[in-house]
């Protein structure tokens, strides 16, 4: 199968154009919103079809055609893949093309057009709710495993959605919460993955983030979707708001956004043809949205008759996602207790050990075609005998003195103790973040005693993100395992018996501490965030702050072990090619990843000390030697300069970096580069704070220099409008009646999808949905025309009230 399929819009695109264009303004206005909660609205007079979006990203979440968002339990079963956190930790470009690939013949076999993902929002902080759907703190890691997936799934005649565009690093309040970040920060950081994804894999859909950045909410805001997304990055697909993300119809439609998700009833219609016919839209600007929502469902009814009906084997689907979970399972320490004696006695300590964790909580869960336990995997393929303690409870990690006390008992009387341990479901899930990066305390202790009764202790952690490991180097191997999908039980014995190697390298730091620049402004105080640590994020503050994280960045060890030599740099200026050998000398088969990052230049620009650029994964036999050749163009070396609104390459020496993670340098090459775009004289120097050596944390003033601006004020919370959100309403007496009537709603609505024994996880993420939910959110998810009227007369209701004494 091509990497792409032939794209028949631009030779029928003004066909399609007259077509549309020809449409009356009220069928026009129709395609710019879907149809029910999962596919777009059909023209049947224009043959324009309905197509389907469905969730991702690492697994088809098809549900039946009257379900929404919170029904996850009765999706059709499909591939549970690993989670984005895993699939990044590959650095496998070959390997995410093959995922891509599956995920877009399963999807293509249940009639799916879209698959809403990948997704690859930077891991701004390690607690971030939804880090586990994300690939990478970094966005050339992301960018360039984004596009890989891109190109696989669209391959296969489905549509792939990057999201979530752009700078939604973490879940409070997200739908109304607005980023203030300078736009050095957001171009070389936040959309710096995007970019390369657009670029590189032509995604049919880009999909908005709910929250707002610098003080214009994403689906409204041409600067982002006009200028960057298409006018810069050629961008030539449609774009589609998350589910209920619609802020001002009137806007996002001139800004650029083409498909309102879900339907909202015609709720917004209304608006977007007053507008037009008072002159504030063009109707030509709702041709051009009609017309790329057109394009896509065509473009994808296309695909889907060339390909044809595609049956799904999914015994291959699961020994890939076995293949994959493998691959991106890292090594993190090994005194040689890995791999293990097949006929050696083992205790399989911990509940996930039968119930493991396979998925992250929220939107993007998928219900598997199968489970593999590693205590079941384990017991089918050790010679020697197996026995097991569940030692906590696995929903709420809770223990107990005598369950823990047993454990340690048990690893005493055989040769190797196997302790998995990681955050309960409840703990990790869209909708909210986490409060600490700890353990549950029950399972810190198990280790401990674990490892303190048997020090041949392999540690496995089942976790989306980093978590605190304060046992570390009291165990004899640890294994960070992520969230491997249905097939991580098999894949985790594969890397504990040595049939397959640990192949994962890090593409996040791993914390010692709290200590990070981040965590000031996390997820800020409600309706605002200030990411007053500009570039500071995960390994570039660790690299120039000169602070050892617990892991760094790239880091993951091996079965076999490696040899790099005769690095050379050839090309000119800014046009370069680095190579570097790797040998195998060990004797296992065994991958590594050659990173390339770019130090320098000293300058009054502020920086980090060093930036990945480029990578790749070799895989070799004992003794076979392989040359890796990466490739470095004007980018590598440029930054953004806000005052010319360029990329601009400053002149002097840089020194390349060939290594094995960021910590870890095998080899530096210097080399010389010249200005490019502007002179030196003209860059805009960006403000060095005086404290940035020891918290990397700008002050107030500093901030604003780095803006070019003030730092604006919070929305406040009165008066009531659409945008408030369902807590803001206890700011009045009659509003905090509202809001308890919403409560009863939403609770009947959540017992009739969830059923009388509901996910506790579920029922969290729904609770906190609501609460955090502005008005807008509950008239688009209400699906009539009337919602929009009754909500607005509520607010305006509420403030009158207020404004005259009636609280």
């Amino acid at each position: 199968m091509s990497d792409t399929i032939p794209d028949p819009r631009h030779a029928a695109d003004d066909d399609l154009r007259h077509v549309v264009a020809s449409l009356p303004l009220p069928r026009r206005i129709e395609l710019l919103s879907g149809s029910g909660f999962w596919a777009t609205t059909a023209i049947e007079e224009a043959d324009i079809p309905s197509i389907v979006l469905t969730d991702g990203p690492h697994g088809v979440r098809r549900q039946p055609d009257d379900s929404d968002h919170l029904g996850i339990g009765n999706s059709i079963p499909a591939t549970c893949f690993p989670t984005a956190s895993l699939l990044g930790a590959t650095w496998d470009r070959d390997l995410l093309h093959e995922v891509g690939a599956a995920l877009g013949r399963e999807a293509r076999s249940l009639g799916v057009g879209v698959l809403l993902g990948p997704g690859l929002n930077i891991k701004r902080h390690p607690a971030g709710g939804r880090n586990f759907e994300y690939l990478s703190e970094d966005p050339v890691v992301s960018g360039h495993l984004a596009a890989a997936i891109v190109r696989g799934t669209q391959s296969e005649g489905v549509g792939a959605c990057l999201k979530h565009f752009v700078a939604n690093n973490h879940e409070s309040y997200r739908m109304v919460v607005d980023v203030i970040v300078d736009e050095r920060t957001l171009r070389e950081l936040y959309l710096r993955g995007f970019e390369i994804a657009v670029r590189e894999g032509r995604p049919w859909v880009v999909m908005t983030s709910y929250n707002q950045v610098n003080g214009q909410y994403v689906s409204d805001s041409r600067h982002l979707l006009h200028d960057v997304l298409r006018s810069t990055w050629d961008f030539d697909g449609a774009v589609v708001t998350d589910w209920g993300g619609i802020h001002d119809r009137v806007a996002a439609v001139r800004a650029g956004t083409d498909l309102e998700m879900p339907s909202s009833g015609g709720a917004y219609d209304a608006l977007v043809r007053r507008a037009v016919e008072s002159g504030e839209l063009g109707d030509d600007e709702v041709t051009e949205r009609a017309l790329a929502v057109a394009r896509l469902a065509r473009r994808s009814r296309a695909a889907h008759e060339r390909l044809g009906p595609v049956e799904i084997d999914h015994l291959e689907q699961h020994r890939l996602s076995r293949r994959v979970a493998a691959a991106g399972t890292v090594l993190l320490t090994n005194d040689g207790t890995l791999p293990l004696r097949s006929d050696a006695d083992i205790a399989v300590i911990g509940a996930f050990a039968a119930r493991p964790r396979l998925q992250g909580a929220g939107s993007s869960s998928v219900v598997p075609t199968r489970e593999d336990a590693p205590l079941r995997a384990l017991e089918e393929r050790m010679t020697g005998r197996v026995r097991y303690s569940d030692a906590y409870d696995p929903d709420t990690g809770r223990s107990d003195p005598s369950r823990l006390r047993a454990a340690a008992e048990l690893a005493a009387t055989v040769d190797v103790a196997v302790v998995i341990v990681g955050l309960p479901a409840i703990d990790e899930a869209e909708g909210y973040d986490r409060t600490s990066l700890s353990l549950p305390a029950a399972h810190d202790e198990l280790v401990a005693a674990v490892c303190a009764a048997n020090p041949r202790t392999v540690v496995v952690v089942q976790s989306g993100a980093p978590v605190f490991m304060p046992w570390v180097e009291r165990a004899g191997a640890v294994v960070f395992a992520y969230l491997a999908g249905q097939a991580a039980g098999s894949a985790l014995v594969d890397v504990l018996l040595g049939e397959a190697e640990p192949g994962g390298r890090l593409a996040e730091t791993m914390p010692a501490s709290m200590a990070i620049p981040a965590n000031e402004n996390f997820h800020g105080r409600g309706r605002q965030v200030q990411y007053r640590e500009g570039l500071y994020v995960g390994y570039r503050y660790y690299d120039t702050a000169g602070i050892a994280p617990r892991f760094a960045f790239g880091h993951g060890l091996s079965y076999t072990t490696f040899e790099w030599s005769d690095p050379q740099v050839t090309g000119s200026g800014t046009d370069l090619d680095v190579s570097v050998t790797v040998t195998n000398t060990g004797l296992r088969p065994g991958s590594d990843v050659v990173q390339l990052y770019v130090a320098g230049p000293k300058s009054s620009l502020d920086r980090p000390d060093k930036e990945l650029r480029e990578f790749a994964k070799v895989s070799l036999d004992p003794g076979a030697s392989s040359t890796v050749r990466l490739h470095l163009d004007e980018r590598a070396f440029a930054h953004f300069d806000r005052r010319s609104e360029a990329w601009v390459v400053e002149p002097g020496p840089r020194t390349l970096h060939l290594a094995a993670s960021a910590l870890d340098v095998r080899h530096r090459l210097d080399v010389t580069v010249g200005s490019v775009e502007v002179s030196h004289a003209d860059l805009e120097p960006t403000p060095r704070p005086a404290r940035r050596r020891t918290r990397f944390l700008s002050t107030a003033t500093e901030f604003e220099a780095m803006l070019g601006r003030p730092i604006p004020a919070p929305t406040p919370a009165l008066p009531f409008t659409l945008d408030t959100v369902v807590e803001e309403l206890d700011t009045t007496r009659l509003g905090r009646v509202a809001r308890r009537g919403f409560e009863r709603i939403a609770a009947q609505q959540s017992a009739k999808l969830l059923g009388d024994d509901p996910d506790p996880v579920l029922v969290k993420l729904s609770q906190q949905m609501l609460r955090e939910a502005p008005l807008r959110f509950l008239v688009s998810m209400s699906a009539h025309q009337g919602a929009r009227s009754a909500f607005e007369a509520l607010t305006a209701l509420l403030s009158t009230l207020r404004l005259t004494g009636r609280r």
